[in-house]
């Protein structure tokens, strides 16, 4: 559940920033870049995470054999 509420917060976090950065009046490279980081970050975390969809064996973070 931890593991949903990060990403979630990371994801839209991304989004918020996305939308608002054509309204700032300076740093709007800045915000749409870190917008892209987070939206880049939470689908990072998420692919990561152990009892993924794909119920593979060999996880990124994980070797078992």
């Amino acid at each position: 559940m931890v593991d949903f509420i990060v990403f979630l917060v990371l994801f839209l976090g991304g989004f918020v920033l996305f939308g608002i950065s054509h309204e700032l009046p300076t740093g709007q490279a800045y915000a749409f870049t870190a917008g892209i980081l987070l939206v880049s970050l939470a689908m990072a975390y998420v692919m990561r995470q152990r009892g993924s969809a794909t119920k593979r064996a060999d996880n990124w973070n994980q070797n078992q054999q």
